[in-house]
């Protein structure tokens, strides 16, 4: 496989972009490993099922790999299939192929894993590298009596009330082009500068929500951002400290990496049709 998108048609490969929803409690995370439930690995195979192909099927490419217990309702992948395989499915039905692959995914899959929507991916088009922006919330209950048990899957419980004003405050210091090497864990090779676009806490009925938006993200670099907001909202830090932190360039053991369950994709950027392609080769340039 390439990692360019394919466009051709006629006994040759075409790409499908599909939409996912899933709860990551019972995942290890989106990347396939060894003995371990990933989401990955059962959308492979329910592809390969579904498409009536050899295993393991053509990789499917996500738009941002989520850690172990992070949940999406937005995520979005792609894959190359031959395009004499979409013909096969759309075959003695009257539902439109899409319909009908949709329908035999949710029929393979597990109740934790939906997929939303099948389409033909626009021409250029790559989940990972086309991508302009990832949107992340991350849902607190800060008041032990009010935690709702039935929510504890997906919402961390926090003992102590927050002070919103102060952790936006905060936040603000922290958008732009940054080294966010201090709140990352790195990776050898792999570049640190990301760039943030929104860090906005809010009040949702009895919640505090945290709402982050980049154009990607490093490891665990979301929920270390939210354990540093945490410590200001709480008033253990002065809302100067994250940017301290993120100034100093080194991983802080102050900065505590909150849980998974609390975190959720909520939507993957993209810009219009015609500018897939060349967004997709700058991100890559970028990356290397």
């Amino acid at each position: 496989m390439t990692d360019e998108p394919a466009t051709g048609t006629g006994g040759g490969l075409v790409r499908l972009r599909v939409d996912v929803a899933y709860d990551g409690t019972g995942f290890a995370g989106w990347a396939r490993q060894p003995d371990q439930r990933t989401v990955q690995e059962v959308l492979e195979d329910a592809l390969a099922v579904a498409l009536r192909l050899p295993r393991p099927v053509v990789a499917v490419t996500c738009a941002g790999r989520t850690d172990a217990g992070v949940h999406a309702r937005g995520q979005v992948a792609h894959l190359d299939v031959p395009d004499a395989v979409l013909a096969r499915l759309g075959a003695g039905s009257s539902s439109p192929w899409t319909e009908v692959l949709v329908r035999r995914l949710n029929g393979i899959l597990g109740d934790d894993v939906r997929v939303r929507g099948c389409a033909l991916a626009p021409a250029g088009f790559d989940a990972r590298f086309s991508a302009l922006w990832r949107r992340y919330a991350y849902r607190v209950c800060d008041g032990a009596d009010r935690a709702d048990p039935l929510r504890r899957g997906h919402v961390l419980a926090w003992a102590r009330p927050l002070d919103l004003e102060a952790m936006n405050v905060a936040g603000s210091s922290l958008v732009g082009e940054h080294d966010f090497l201090a709140y990352c864990r790195s990776r050898t090779g792999a570049s640190t500068v990301r760039e943030l676009q929104q860090v906005w806490w809010e009040r949702v009925a009895d919640l505090a929500v945290l709402t982050v938006r980049a154009d990607a993200f490093c490891h665990h670099m979301v929920r270390a951002l939210t354990g540093a907001l945490l410590s200001v909202g709480e008033g253990r830090r002065a809302p100067s400290w994250p940017a301290a932190v993120l100034a100093a360039a080194r991983r802080d053991p102050a900065v505590r990496v909150v849980p998974a369950h609390g975190l959720t994709l909520e939507e993957v950027g993209y810009p219009v049709d015609a500018e897939l392609g060349a967004r997709a080769l700058r991100t890559r340039r970028r990356r290397g």
